[in-house]
């Protein structure tokens, strides 16, 4: 007899997700020669990481990986932590149960729930804009507010929604004429959204955006992602 590599048996396509999880855990973190069915409960972060960056890397399909400040926003919302340094994080284990158990604080969704729909939504609609670096993605609405609130009316960036599963948004920086700033969240666009109207079109669409943070100008940066207007009969 040989052991298979971890599969799940699923009666409905609404358990695919809790699947996945369990494969990647027991894939990522059980010992070669263990006893069937132990794999460690809790692991370090560090390690989470690693698995983390393998498993985007491979189902987007791209070679630009996670960044030490994408595992540092990763670590304040799986251990609901926003004073730790990224230091202290090195130290930590991530539990199962923090993984995909626990429902995070005012949402209906569990870390690994979001972060599939993360996932999912980059291999699907934004393969080439991670690719080349135009979406952060991983960041905290409150860092945004802190990044933006210095720039030029206009500045934006690209973050992937916190309250949806499956949505990347838009925030951009609005100038009062008294010179005070406000920084603007645009409703997230999920996949559907995107099937209809690419993110570069949409971004073309929107007058208030000018520059992508830090002050590449949009046509610059995301020219080569318009599609070509189609006019008259076609």
């Amino acid at each position: 007899q040989v052991l298979s590599l971890p599969i799940v048996v699923i009666v409905h396509g609404n358990q695919d997700n809790n699947a996945k999880a369990t494969v990647l855990w027991d894939n990522a973190f059980s010992e070669i020669d263990r006893v069937p069915f132990v794999v460690a409960e809790r692991v370090p972060w560090d390690k989470m990481c690693d698995t983390l960056n393998l498993k985007f890397m491979a189902e987007v399909q791209t070679t630009k990986g996670l960044l030490k400040e994408h595992y540092f926003f990763l670590a304040q919302k799986i251990f609901n932590d926003y004073s730790a340094s990224l230091e202290d994080f090195q130290s930590r284990s991530v539990s199962w149960a923090q993984f995909n158990k626990e429902i995070l604080p005012g949402r209906g969704f569990t870390f690994w729930q979001w972060f599939d729909g993360v996932l999912d939504l980059t291999k699907r609609c934004l393969k080439s804009y991670w690719s080349d670096r135009l979406i952060i993605g991983f960041i905290s609405k409150q860092y945004v507010c802190k990044l933006l609130s210095t720039e030029p009316d206009g500045t934006f960036l690209l973050r992937f929604s916190d309250s949806e599963i499956g949505g990347v948004t838009i925030a951009h920086v609005i100038r009062g004429k008294d010179g005070s700033s406000q920084v603007e969240n645009i409703q997230p666009f999920s996949a559907k959204d995107l099937s209809i109207r690419s993110l570069g079109d949409r971004i073309r669409d929107l007058g208030q955006l000018r520059n992508l943070y830090p002050s590449t100008p949009k046509d610059q940066a995301f020219g080569s992602h318009y599609n070509k207007e189609q006019t008259g009969k076609d």
